[in-house]
């Protein structure tokens, strides 16, 4: 007497050997409805991680969906909430902030690289006000400038300087917490 264990499809859960798991060897075959596989190419990056509407259109097209197919699909995911670019770009800057300490510029250029529409964005962004970004470039020279001891005046700045640049902060701004970290920072001379 066999005893075989059940099968099972990604997740843990058992397989239905009609129903194929998404992302097997059924997503390849020429007689699987494009719907269907779109639809579960879309569910499949949606549990990685949070994604916007154009990059799982360029996930689709990538993986050979079509056009017409991956429209439907993902206008209906939108329908009925599961595709949000506002509630995405909204936790993109939350979590961008206070993860890598990004400024408004590099928040922009994030917003952009994911797919994100100018205005969807512009509202976003408007969660950073003045205060807060100074609060996070003051946070981040904080950390930072210990490791800078030991050096030149003019090489910390530069330095210090550099990594808010990197990071998407005004120059204005920029040169005003570095310039007042340093001063708090060196001894009076």
């Amino acid at each position: 007497m066999s005893t075989s264990r059940p099968a099972r499809a990604r997740g843990g859960r058992l397989a239905s050997p009609s129903e194929p798991a998404p992302g097997g060897s059924a997503d390849d075959t020429p007689d699987a409805d494009p719907e269907s596989v779109a639809r579960a190419i879309v569910l499949r990056q949606l549990t990685m991680a949070p994604r916007s509407r154009s990059q799982l259109a360029d996930k689709l097209a990538q993986r050979g969906a079509p056009q017409d197919v991956a429209e439907r699909v993902l206008d209906r995911f939108e329908e009925v909430g599961l595709i949000d670019d506002a509630a995405f770009a909204e936790m993109l800057v939350r979590s961008q902030v206070a993860g890598r300490g990004l400024g408004r510029r590099g928040l922009a250029h994030e917003l952009r690289r994911k797919g994100v529409d100018d205005e969807t964005a512009r509202v976003a962004l408007e969660q950073v006000d003045d205060e807060s970004e100074a609060a996070a470039a003051r946070t981040l020279v904080a950390r930072r400038i210990a490791s800078t001891r030991g050096l030149e005046r003019d090489k910390r700045m530069s330095r210090l300087v550099g990594m808010l640049a990197r990071k998407g902060y005004p120059s204005g701004l920029i040169m005003s917490v570095v310039r007042q970290a340093l001063d708090e920072d060196e001894p009076a001379r």
